[in-house]
């Protein structure tokens, strides 16, 4: 028997498939959410960094390909292969330059090709197997190229005042980690383990947009915590009412919390020896 709280260990489920189903009314919607809030700012550090014309692009886990055309559009890059399990999202919206791949990138033959940028962003927080991805997706870059990840960071704890919110968060988070093994605790290691990849030049930064009633940001946690409400009542630390009241409190004046972060953390492929 099994003594352990619940969500101390992983799951085993996938993203995507018992929570957050791209077959599902709105999850194209919910995605977008997220984009609106933090596109901006992912988009910043890509062109800080670069991106631009004569650039082979990855995005691993494109979602619906926001950041994808972004780069296309704004950045002016030569190309961007957009990658996920399901690609339906990113074949409603298509652009020039942008192709799309249906593949999973945990499996031992994904081999897309070479590539000046390798972006990938709220994805390996879902995945067990980050450290040996994140070696692997140096390896996709030319010399000069750079691995560019964001995930979430997670800044309720014990100190935190318990409001309908906080209760709601720790329950999604702990609810994730036991059902599809969602694991947000590594993520502050990714500049180390960037380093311990090979790659030179790393840094990151965290954002940290604001919960204002109607943001996208608050409709984007009142739509995951619907969508995940099965898994955070099942850790005990909430109840429906719970998560309702959560809602109501994102949507509400009375609402003074902090959003999970997004941690990115990048580093550059040497460019090896010259002459």
């Amino acid at each position: 028997m099994n003594s352990s709280p619940p969500g101390d260990a992983p799951g085993e489920g996938r993203y995507g498939e018992a929570f957050f189903r791209p077959d599902r009314a709105g999850e194209a919607e919910r995605i977008d959410f997220g984009a609106l809030a933090y596109d901006d700012i992912t988009m910043a550090r890509l062109r800080a960094i670069g991106a631009g014309p004569g650039w082979r692009c990855l995005d691993v886990g494109a979602g619906t390909g926001t950041v994808s055309r972004r780069l296309l559009g704004e950045a002016g890059v030569a190309s961007v292969l957009a990658v996920d399990r399901d690609v339906r999202f990113l074949d409603a919206r298509p652009a020039p330059g942008l192709r799309t791949l249906q593949a999973d990138v945990t499996a031992a033959d994904f081999a897309p090709g070479s590539f000046q940028l390798v972006h990938a962003r709220f994805v390996l927080m879902h995945l067990s197997e980050r450290d040996r991805l994140i070696g692997r997706f140096a390896e996709l870059l030319t010399p000069g190229g750079v691995l560019v990840l964001s995930d979430a960071v997670d800044l309720t704890s014990e100190r935190t005042s318990a409001t309908p919110y906080s209760t709601a968060m720790r329950a999604m988070w702990q609810g994730l980690r036991a059902t599809i093994g969602t694991d947000v605790s590594s993520v502050p290691s990714y500049p180390h383990l960037l380093r311990g990849a090979g790659l030179d030049h790393v840094a990151a930064e965290i954002h940290v947009p604001p919960l204002v009633p109607g943001s996208a940001i608050s409709r984007f946690w009142a739509d995951t915590w619907r969508r995940s409400r099965q898994a955070m009542v099942a850790t005990g630390l909430v109840d429906d009412a719970g998560i309702d009241a959560a809602v109501r409190y994102l949507e509400s004046d009375a609402c003074a919390a902090l959003s999970a972060g997004m941690l990115t953390a990048w580093g550059q492929k040497p460019q090896g020896p010259t002459g």
